[in-house]
């Protein structure tokens, strides 16, 4: 989760719609992997970590993320949650990096250096904004350097050393308003308004609306190679 988000949506985060399905996506990709301990890249506040944990056999998360400003140890429903600014080489089941390659100049160098943390086996989860098309103001306030398609991103697990094992796409039903509202938009900071987050608060009734639509997207989930706003590529090392 990206920090700037999360300062924009306060406590709501935890019941937003995109946050909710997008950790609902994650449940469905990784339930029969039965993770037990899980490292997260780029965790920010660690909120797909604790989904997990709270919602999952998952025992333990070790949260890495640069911007932390300390490190820290912390119990969620019990179980042990370490935030650290940096890791060696660790023995986990699942590797998380939920939108985090996007952010760097050399996603696969990024990708190579945690695969060579790790023991043959571990699984990674990554997700990733898609289609350039769709870039906007939003991308530009959150730092991208690019988004991808799932070609884009299966290409990138394997220069890494992984094996592919699942990939779709994710928010295929609210792609079409979505890419409409963007490509009319542009890029803000082109037209002289700042760039900003498209995340915003809605109302309880949007918001569980919204809700409702991505609970019947994934019923689709493990199809959906056609459209969508989210990448999704589940891969193993060797």
């Amino acid at each position: 989760m990206d920090l700037k988000e999360e300062d924009i949506l306060g406590e709501a985060v935890s019941d937003h719609w995109y946050y909710q399905s997008k950790a609902s996506a994650l449940l469905d990709y990784v339930k029969h992997l039965n993770p037990q301990s899980v490292l997260d890249v780029g965790a920010g506040s660690g909120f797909f970590s604790k989904e997990l944990l709270k919602k999952t056999g998952a025992t333990e998360a070790l949260c890495i993320d640069t911007s932390y400003q300390s490190e820290r140890n912390e119990l969620f429903s019990g179980k042990p949650v370490l935030y650290r600014t940096h890791s060696g080489p660790v023995d986990v089941d699942l590797v998380l990096m939920m939108d985090v390659l996007e952010h760097v100049d050399n996603d696969v160098g990024l990708l190579c250096e945690y695969v060579d943390k790790v023991s043959a086996g571990t699984h990674f989860l990554i997700t990733v904004p898609a289609f350039s098309f769709l870039w906007s103001g939003h991308d530009v306030f959150l730092g991208h350097k690019r988004r991808y398609t799932l070609k884009e991103i299966e290409g990138v697990a394997g220069k890494a050393g992984l094996i592919v094992e699942r990939g779709s796409y994710s928010f295929g039903l609210v792609f079409p308003l979505a890419a409409v509202l963007r490509l009319l938009e542009g890029i803000p900071g082109s037209r002289g308004h700042p760039p900003s987050s498209q995340l915003i608060r809605h109302s309880p009734i949007i918001n569980a609306m919204l809700k409702g639509i991505c609970s019947v997207d994934r019923l689709f989930l493990r199809i959906n190679r056609l459209a969508g706003l989210s990448s999704f590529c589940l891969a193993r090392k060797p």
